[in-house]
């Protein structure tokens, strides 16, 4: 092996190294603060997940750092009670056959109080874990707790099948059903692939006692499911699965409701959200009233959403932060394009109820608002120490956990009080864990935000952004450049921190992250743009991207590069094809190439009819 080759390994090597924070959660008087990291492991060939914790003064300042990490790689899921007595823990292990195993265990401080064996249960299939249906959450007296699993399969045989003799103390037990063993059951696509259909289960704690919930039509798929604040009730979101799942994952268009269910004998059923939505993030206020995002259940696979509240079987809904076509501005005179958040922080509300604490891509970064639910008012709270991006975590008590990142730098948590009402500009924050450490090359690296726009144009829409990452350059020497168009297509880039735009950073390339049109994060008239100019109006503004990066940075002209997967591949092989004199390398990962023949078995067939045709 070549030294060059070698020092390329080393580089992998060390970026895989660097941890990345994603979630923190505070302790109930605020005085403890835990962080759950991610950091790959190239021997195990997978991420390792661990936890810290650090303890807080009352002018939130560190004080103690609670020693080293702990592995909770094998925990699916975890929860802690609202007065801290339990930590419930769904964790998954391999039996002595190597057969998946899943467990609910509940802590009660330092010892384990329940370890239950739910394989051993029969009652549903695996604990769903995923960010789309996956929760577990505790009542408020601690007496219970709820997560979603996929339903229990009813069994099946062929119709001609040998059987024991059966014996008058032979056990009663299900009739399997005949033929049914090889029929077809759709699911939920990519990255939710084995999931077909979800039910929501209750444990009692004291009696080891679990219950499935009945109630919901048969054509809904429940998930993100939490009790109500008397606990009489559960509140969740479901997908409708007629006429056909589609694929779920990055895709914020599918139909759903949110509703609450009865506990009760009589399991009552309440639809909270208008038809023809689609729906995320329920959440409940310390007030007890719903709050969620919602966009219409067609158009492109990820848009814009409304900030909403209310009970439509009641009166119309409350719109808190409606869409927002190209830019409007927030109360503290920044500008503001929408939310495009997938998700709201399990903990989001402040004290008394009356505000929400949330984070959304905005063009180049991602920023946090704080947002009054009367008024609709928003003040942008964002970490300005530099240039980033800022991720709410955790909100509780009217203290705010926040991550902090950029191409530059890694993960950093930080906390701050929340101001009065009026006075959330005042916002101050302090660092929690301290600055990672990165190679020096990486860290006098510095990040540029190009804003583009095609001059003579007659299109609607004629403006877009990208993100320059460019090494220290010394003696005038000319850089390679690495051409990056995201997937999605309806997503976007933001000055986060990247272990792949680090690495390539530090063997000495120049990065082009391009924000075609038709990304997230730029207002809905740019998303509306691209469906219908596919292959044609992202390949232009990768173009136009990259000859401008080349004229202002002075780059090596025989040395661009392209580098994209999904639909960021299928925009290099548009881009080689179409400039074959331009680019000298491709790289093109899971691209989106061969439409005819995806199209009978793609999870999201429904763009190749929308958006292309």
């Amino acid at each position: 092996m070549s030294k060059e080759f070698e020092n390329v390994i080393r580089l992998y090597k060390n970026f895989s190294k660097v941890p990345s924070i994603v979630g923190a959660h505070l302790s109930r008087d605020t005085s403890r603060v835990t962080v759950k990291w991610t950091v790959r492991s190239t021997d195990r060939g997978k991420n390792t997940r661990f936890v810290s914790s650090y303890i807080l003064n009352e002018s939130l300042k560190v004080i103690a750092d609670c020693g080293f990490g702990t592995d909770i790689s094998n925990e699916l899921l975890s929860a802690v009670s609202p007065n801290e007595t339990y930590r419930a823990v769904i964790r998954e292990e391999r039996n002595q056959k190597d057969l998946k195993k899943q467990y609910l265990e509940v802590w009660s401080k330092n010892h384990l109080a329940h370890c239950i064996d739910l394989n051993a249960l029969d009652l549903h299939g695996d604990v769903y874990a995923d960010s789309e249906f996956g929760c577990l959450n505790w009542s408020q007296d601690e007496s219970a707790i709820v997560y979603v699993a996929e339903k229990k399969l009813a069994k099946a045989e062929p119709y001609i099948v040998r059987k024991p003799a059966e014996t008058p103390k032979s056990d009663s037990k299900e009739t399997p059903r005949k033929g049914e063993e090889y029929i077809y059951r759709q699911d939920w696509g990519e990255q939710l692939v084995g999931k077909h259909a979800s039910v929501i289960v209750v444990c009692k704690i004291e009696s080891e006692s679990f219950t499935v919930l009945d109630g919901l039509p048969e054509d809904w798929c429940p998930g993100q499911v939490r009790f109500t604040l008397d606990g009489k009730s559960v509140i969740g979101i479901a997908w409708s699965t007629e006429p056909r799942r589609l694929g779920l994952i990055f895709c914020t268009n599918r139909p759903g409701h949110v509703f609450t269910l009865s506990l009760e004998d009589d399991k009552a059923l309440s639809r909270l959200s208008p038809e023809g939505m689609s729906v995320r993030a329920a959440r409940l206020s310390p007030r007890g009233a719903p709050v969620w995002l919602q966009r219409v259940a067609r158009g492109p696979h990820h848009a814009g959403h409304q900030l909403v509240t209310g009970n439509i079987a009641e009166a119309p809904l409350t719109v808190i932060v409606d869409l927002v076509q190209t830019v409007t501005r927030t109360d503290d005179g920044r500008d503001f394009h929408g939310i495009y958040s997938q998700s709201l922080p399990a903990r989001c509300f402040s004290k008394d109820g009356k505000r929400i604490v949330f984070s959304t891509p905005q063009k180049n970064e991602i920023r946090s608002y704080v947002v009054d639910i009367e008024s609709g008012g928003m003040v942008d709270v964002s970490i300005r120490r530099a240039a980033g991006s800022t991720s709410v975590l955790d909100v509780h008590d009217d203290v705010i956990l926040a991550a902090h990142s950029s191409l530059t730098s890694p993960s950093q948590l930080y906390v701050a009080r929340l101001p009065a009402r009026g006075s959330e500009a005042e916002v101050e924050w302090m660092p929690v864990t301290s600055q990672p450490e990165v190679p020096a090359g990486l860290a006098r690296s510095e990040v540029t935000y190009l804003q583009l726009e095609h001059a003579d144009c007659a299109d609607p829409v004629k403006s877009f952004s990208a993100i320059y990452l460019s090494p220290s350059v010394q003696g005038g020497s000319k850089l390679p450049l690495l051409v990056w168009p995201h997937g999605g297509p309806h997503s976007n880039f933001t000055n986060s921190y990247s272990f792949e735009a680090a690495f390539f950073n530090d063997l000495g390339f120049a990065i082009l992250h391009v924000n075609y049109r038709g990304s997230t994060g730029a207002g809905e008239a740019s998303m509306a743009f691209l469906p219908k100019r596919v292959g044609d109006a992202d390949v232009k503004d990768c173009k136009l991207a990259t000859e401008t990066a080349v004229a202002r940075f002075g780059l090596d002209e025989s040395k661009l590069c392209l580098m994209g997967g999904s639909h960021g591949g299928f925009l290099v092989a548009h881009l080689s094809g179409q400039y074959p004199d331009l680019f000298k390398v491709v790289v093109s990962r899971n691209p989106v190439i061969d439409v005819a023949s995806m199209f009978n078995s793609t999870d999201i067939a429904d763009w190749y009819g929308d958006a292309l045709c």
